[in-house]
């Protein structure tokens, strides 16, 4: 009787479960965005909510919950409950970087959270100040070289992209800087346009409207091959220097998510990046879309955190 009565209760739970699925969503769903508004990933989670909900005729809204490199945001996803109506705009930050550097830091990655859908990348570009006099890259390394002090740099916070990437490129490129780490994109563009640091490290989306308006220079960014819509900004590798990197993001939320949720998000995150018109507005800010299934997702990501892994080791960012 005792096994009978427990059958009957799982099997409840999973015609509970599938109902619930089949139901979802009927209520508003939460987006977290986990970085300060303005910036990259506040615009590609507008962008992500905006779709959805006319996808799925339900309200997605955006609530920012930025510190801790974007740790924050993500951890109050990974403690919801997996009932598909909590999701964050994650990136390698938060799913690799952060991680590796921090085994303390209050959720795991492969644990806590199920990653859904890749929805775009954005290299990292090196601007300086249009007034610095360096409007190029031979311009700024012979700067680097005279300099009496390392040339301080900001990104958007100790083991971020722009931090690995800046760090990265003076190591090869035999120079001295000195990382300054921000919240978020903003107030460090907002510091480097006022002049309290000489060159900043961040996605080409967060820099580009400052870039466009004259009030930064940008030197190099670290995509494959130059982009589009910044035909006269040279990428590191045909500079000679090898480093190629990109700040993803992706759509995850917490682990144990029905799968007929999780495949639902992805047709849907898939069908938005495809959209010509979509993938046109990208471009524009320097950030480069991707379709991947969810299996294809979980092998990139794995890959991405074997090939940061030794960069940290060597930078002395990898936690105990």
């Amino acid at each position: 009787m005792t096994r009978l009565c427990a059958a009957l209760a799982t099997s409840a739970l999973m015609v509970s479960t599938v109902a619930a699925a089949d139901e979802w969503p009927s209520r508003p769903v939460r987006m977290v965005n986990t970085f300060a508004a303005g910036g990259t990933a506040d615009v590609l989670t507008r962008l992500v909510a905006d779709h959805l909900t006319i996808a799925f005729k339900q309200q997605f809204f955006v609530e920012t919950r930025a510190g801790a490199g974007g740790a924050i945001g993500v951890q109050s996803v990974a403690n919801s409950p997996p009932d598909g109506y909590n999701f964050v705009l994650s990136n390698i930050t938060q799913l690799v970087l952060l991680p590796l550097g921090n085994p303390k830091l209050g959720y795991d990655p492969h644990r806590d959270l199920i990653n859904i859908a890749y929805v775009a990348g954005a290299p990292i570009m090196l601007s300086v100040n249009a007034a610095s006099g360096v409007g190029t890259f031979a311009d700024f390394i012979a700067h680097a070289k005279k300099a009496a002090a390392p040339l301080t740099y900001s990104s958007s916070g100790v083991g971020s992209s722009g931090h690995l990437v800046g760090e990265s490129f003076a190591q090869k490129a035999r120079i001295k800087v000195e990382h300054v780490p921000y919240k978020g994109a903003s107030q460090g563009l907002m510091d480097l346009v006022a002049g309290h640091i000489f060159f900043s490290a961040q996605t080409v989306s967060s820099s580009a409207a400052q870039v466009r308006g004259g009030a930064l220079n940008a030197i190099v960014h670290s995509h494959a091959a130059r982009l589009a819509d910044f035909p006269d900004v040279p990428t590191f590798k045909e500079l000679g220097i090898d480093l190629v990197a990109t700040t993803w993001f992706t759509l995850s939320g917490p682990a144990k998510l029905p799968p007929d949720i999780v495949q639902k998000m992805n047709r849907e995150i898939v069908a938005a990046v495809s959209k010509p018109e979509v993938q046109q507005r990208l471009r524009h800010d320097g950030l480069i879309a991707e379709a991947m299934s969810v299996e294809q997702l979980r092998d990139y990501i794995d890959a991405e955190s074997a090939r940061w892994k030794p960069v940290l080791e060597q930078a002395g960012l990898i936690g105990k």
